[in-house]
């Protein structure tokens, strides 16, 4: 059997340590991923999910307990670019242009300006790909170039998060995609693409309509409005609505700064969202009525 490609043996973090402010965030905590696994940390907000996120990309250091990845201590898998990591938040600085921020990955990697510029209108020339009309968005989030300073690196691999509202546009930017990789600025490179599917889209339909009828209904019962919007995509109701299950998303306690250490949630909304489930649960739980 192959080496897993993390291993995690009971690591904790404690934030404040001995002080009023004390946090343990993880206590003894044990993981190991194989190769190729696909693996979700799913629990309650303030559970420790980012933070052991943090914990094997050796953004933060453990308490105690050890991190391997790629059978390296996490901090030397990160300098040897094992592993990327995409933030939920864009980490993008305001006086740069948006080329200069696509460059500044391979500026810290120390390429040369006009290599920089030439990756960078390549990368941009892909975001064409997107269409505000079908809410299909095309996000880079993960670029890797060679491993010296100022040496021109023989390969570039740049990762994009693609979501969609229906699933015709995922077929349509795997036909397009190989087109606009031809266009490309420097003669003699050789560029190849790939697209890998994940979760599966989430379209609004009728019977999403009438779910979400239901839910604004039985949240003016208690004199409140529930706003509709959009989830974004790539979140795990679109397992359910992916076996064409209609599905409601983001129905939990209203809060912001998701997945960040400012995320927080409101305690007033808290009795208005468990109201607003149980009523849901049900009504639904009732079934058709009897003709």
């Amino acid at each position: 059997m192959s080496e897993p490609a993390v291993v995690v043996e009971t690591a904790s973090k404690v934030f404040n340590p001995g002080t009023t402010r004390q946090v343990d965030a993880l206590v003894e905590v044990d993981l190991a991923v194989a190769a190729g696994e696909f693996v979700s940390l799913i629990g309650p907000s303030g559970c420790g999910k980012s933070t052991l996120l943090r914990l094997i990309a050796n953004l933060i250091e453990p308490s105690s307990g050890s991190i391997t990845v790629n059978g390296k201590p996490a901090d030397r898998a990160r300098l040897d670019q094992e592993y990327g990591m995409a933030f939920q938040q864009a980490g993008l600085f305001d006086w740069r242009s948006v080329v200069k921020n696509v460059e500044l990955p391979l500026e810290l990697k120390g390429w040369d300006k006009s290599k920089r510029r030439q990756r960078a209108m390549e990368m941009l020339q892909l975001v064409k790909l997107a269409n505000a009309d079908k809410g299909t968005t095309i996000n880079f989030t993960v670029v890797k170039a060679g491993d010296r300073k100022n040496v021109i690196p023989d390969y570039a691999v740049a990762d994009a998060d693609i979501r969609a509202l229906v699933s015709e546009e995922f077929d349509r930017v795997e036909r397009e995609l190989p087109e606009l990789a031809k266009n490309k600025l420097i003669p003699d490179t050789v560029v190849t693409t790939s697209l890998t599917r994940g979760f599966p889209t989430m379209p609004q339909n009728a019977q999403t309509d009438a779910l979400a009828a239901m839910a604004q209904r039985v949240y003016g019962e208690l004199g409140k409005t529930l706003t509709l919007g959009g989830s974004g995509g790539a979140a795990d109701s679109s397992l359910s609505a992916g076996v064409f299950k209609p599905t409601l998303d983001g129905l939990s306690l209203v809060g912001g700064n998701a997945h960040t250490d400012r995320e927080f949630a409101v305690v007033d909304s808290m009795v208005p969202r468990f109201y607003l489930l149980t009523r849901m649960v049900m009504e639904l739980g009732k079934g058709p009525k009897e003709p």
